[in-house]
């Protein structure tokens, strides 16, 4: 009849209506207390208790914030209305607390018009404050950080119940840059600006909302002279930053603790170039391994790439129109329940949630999927490699009616097997998010886990002979209490869990002879051992476009090597063919090049991204010439981009490398956010705006090459050129260009 989560569903960007708001309190600080209620529910009252004292606090409707609602939703797209209406809505009931100056306790009773009435269990709350030196009792330290430092800085959240935050400050000089924090789509410096670290699946907008799927508390600070250093908050708890934008001579850290006695903060702090702090970085947190060439190819992808017949059908079209592609992502190949069988097969079901081979199943004649492993051995032949979608999330009774058996037998198998992320009560814990609402989640902090959960789909690697796993998700643990079977409980773990999920596909990869390649979206400090990286969801717009190259470099200058974005959008119409001749272009220069379009609920039209598709839609008869002569460029880059792949792991130099990196004294190239050095030799600066004939780039110091023209150009200086809708600004270093000579076009 009644809720109340003093955490609500711990969205960390927006509050339900369940909730208390804020959780802590500083002293004096009054609180929204807040519920949720059926719709019989003619009353509600808050009884609010301070030692001997009560008071009754009636409740008035409360409908949410909608500004809270707006932050989940992203616009158009198929889950633009799941997210907005995951706040807000009916049933709310609220009030305002007195000021909390002390320790309370609150509980609320409901009651409805036929004199039924119910109560809540005690709530306590205990206000907090900030204080520099932690009182008797409290064991807490900061350790590193070296001089950096601010001295006097160091500041702790502390209540009766323990010590929840830190705070210190770090010492900035004028004009330092400061980069990094992981993947960004908002800006590359984010000196003036205030950001957090948290994992979260911001469906499309990352760039306006200052959100990532990919954070890290880890940051390289550039002085004006070149000189720097660098700094990680060893956590993987919740962290905020104020980049000098309150004090400008002050980077104020702000850490999540565990809200015990005994608290510590580790803070390495790295001196050097960006190349040595990040390697000093990386010697702590792992680096990528090489994978094969062929993920330097044309990777193609549909959401609703729903059959065989589709999916050989698309790739027969790329054949015919000698548009080379490398490897095809399948999506919509699974149940959706389990994301573990086909489709249309038949089969027993397992009672026990034991694995499956490929010969327990069998695949209708005129089902979707008839023969997958035929399918894989043809899309080999044609030197087609495959990866199949996964998500890390199981669908339940509760999530969706009329499931198969099979589907609630494994949720059975993984609860009784002690193989779901639980609830501090022990009861497993079901997805809060609005994608796969409800549903359990594996438990992929223990290796016995990551082998119960990809046993299941081994038979996909060891029977049909797929490449990789697109390891969609990641983001779905909401719940500071949560409880993993590493001892972690949500606040540590819930960052954490993309990695282990990307881990868990790329061992299973590993066990049978693959390279492991993983294609992910969500991922935290560590993801760089783990391989590839996409943007995540986004719109087909310009302003994407630019944020997904800024997304691109700032993950670079966090240690990830391989990484793409869906080139030129993948939700919303169809892009036109000028931002999608740009957006190829741009990809062909950056490690993962691919496209990919969203689920439309097969409408008419369809929104495919492939470039004939793209060419029938706008009417422009450019687009598949042009991507064919970008897609062959590609493949005559792929010997280059494996090289500096494999040097960019030997050196920490990285493949998509803002040009700091290279010029870190240059005050030029902060004017330049989105040009990157590709490799050691490759200059690139994409068109980002829209009817642009020229384009302006700036050269750092030494001699250089236009890659289409062959003219020689100085550098340290600006160069405009000439771009037509078939080129994109490249420049080679001089001294590298005869290796090059074969590889473009000059014209």
């Amino acid at each position: 009849m009644i809720r109340h989560r003093p955490h609500g569903i711990e969205h960390p960007y927006a509050t339900s209506l369940d909730q208390r708001v804020p959780v802590l309190p500083l002293t004096g600080q009054r609180v929204l207390l807040g519920v949720w209620a059926d719709s019989d529910v003619t009353a509600v009252v808050c009884e609010w208790r301070v030692r001997d004292g009560l008071v009754e606090l009636p409740l008035a409707p409360h409908a949410g914030s909608s500004a809270d609602a707006a932050a989940l939703a992203g616009g158009e797209g198929h889950l633009a209305g799941a997210q907005a209406s995951a706040l807000g809505g009916e049933g709310g009931w609220a009030v305002e607390s007195p000021p909390v100056a002390e320790v309370a306790s609150y509980r609320f009773v409901a009651a409805t018009a036929d004199g039924r009435t119910q109560s809540t269990s005690w709530f306590g709350v205990a206000p907090a404050a900030w204080t520099t030196e932690a009182p008797a009792g409290l064991d807490v330290a900061l350790t590193g950080g070296d001089d950096r430092v601010v001295p006097g800085s160091v500041e702790w959240l502390v209540s009766t119940d323990g010590v929840h935050r830190a705070r210190f400050a770090l010492t900035l000089r004028p004009g330092d840059h400061v980069v990094g924090f992981g993947e960004r789509f908002d800006h590359l410096d984010q000196a003036g600006r205030r950001l957090d670290a948290v994992v979260f699946e911001q469906y499309k907008a990352q760039g306006a909302h200052g959100r990532t799927y990919l954070p890290m508390p880890f940051a390289h600070v550039v002085g004006t002279d070149g000189t720097g250093w660098g700094f990680h908050v060893r956590t993987s708890r919740r962290t905020w930053y104020d980049v000098g934008a309150t004090t400008p001579d002050r980077l104020v850290v702000e850490v999540a603790l565990g809200g015990t006695p005994n608290e510590r903060v580790d803070l390495g702090v790295y001196e050097g170039t960006p190349t040595e702090v990040l390697g000093a970085f990386l010697d702590e947190v792992g680096r990528a391994e090489e994978l094969p060439d062929w993920v330097f190819r044309l990777w193609a992808s549909g959401n609703e790439w729903n059959t065989q017949r589709t999916v050989l059908d698309r790739m027969d079209q790329h054949r015919d129109l000698d548009i080379p592609v490398g490897a095809v992502v399948i999506e919509a190949w699974s149940d959706e329940e389990g994301i573990m069988i086909p489709r249309d097969a038949a089969y027993a079901p397992r009672p026990d949630g034991s694995p499956f081979k490929d010969g327990d199943f069998s695949y209708p004649a005129d089902g979707a999927w008839p023969d997958p492993k035929g399918m894989v051995a043809e899309l080999h032949d044609r030197h087609i490699k495959v990866l199949l979608w996964q998500i890390p999330l199981l669908k339940t009774a509760d999530s969706e009616p009329g499931l198969h058996e099979q589907v609630l037998a494994e949720g059975a198998a993984l609860v009784a097997g002690g193989h779901a992320v639980s609830e501090a009560d022990g009861t497993p814990y079901h997805n809060r998010g609005w994608w796969f609402p409800k549903s359990l989640l594996p438990d992929l902090s223990t290796a016995a886990t990551r082998e119960w959960w990809t046993a299941k789909r081994a038979y996909l690697v060891r029977d049909w002979d797929v490449d990789g796993f697109k390891t969609d998700g990641g983001e779905h643990a909401w719940g500071h209490d949560l409880r993993y079977g590493d001892g972690s409980r949500g606040d540590e773990g819930n960052n954490r869990y993309p990695v282990h999920y990307a881990r868990a596909f790329g061992d299973l990869l590993r066990a049978h002879g693959k390279a492991p390649v993983t294609f992910s979206r969500s991922g935290f400090t560590g993801s760089q051992a783990h391989g590839v990286f996409w943007a995540g969801d986004e719109d087909s717009t310009w302003e994407a476009f630019r944020n997904s190259v800024t997304a691109g470099v700032t993950a670079a200058a966090c240690g990830i090597v391989y990484w793409g974005w869906d080139l030129a959008g993948f939700s919303g119409p169809v892009p036109d063919a000028e931002l999608y001749l740009r957006a190829a272009a741009a990809s062909t220069f950056m490690p993962i090049m691919q496209y990919h379009s969203e689920f439309n609920h097969h409408q008419l039209p369809l929104r495919d991204r492939t470039p004939w598709h793209v060419a029938e839609t706008s009417g422009d008869e450019r687009v598949v010439p042009v991507f064919r002569r970008l897609a062959h460029l590609r493949e005559r880059l792929v010997a280059y981009l494996a090289r500096e792949a494999a040097t960019t792991i030997a050196t920490d130099r990285p493949l998509m490398r803002p040009l700091f990196f290279d010029e870190p004294a240059d005050a030029r190239v902060w004017s330049r956010p989105r040009q990157w050095m590709l490799g050691a030799d490759l200059l690139v600066n994409p068109v980002t705006e829209p009817s642009t004939t020229s384009w302006t780039t700036y050269l750092p110091a030494g001699d250089w090459v236009d890659v289409w023209s062959g003219v020689r150009l100085a550098g340290g200086r600006e160069h405009r050129r000439d771009t037509p809708i078939d080129l994109i600004p490249v420049y080679c270093r001089a001294s590298a260009w005869p290796g090059f000579v074969g590889i473009f076009d000059v014209r």
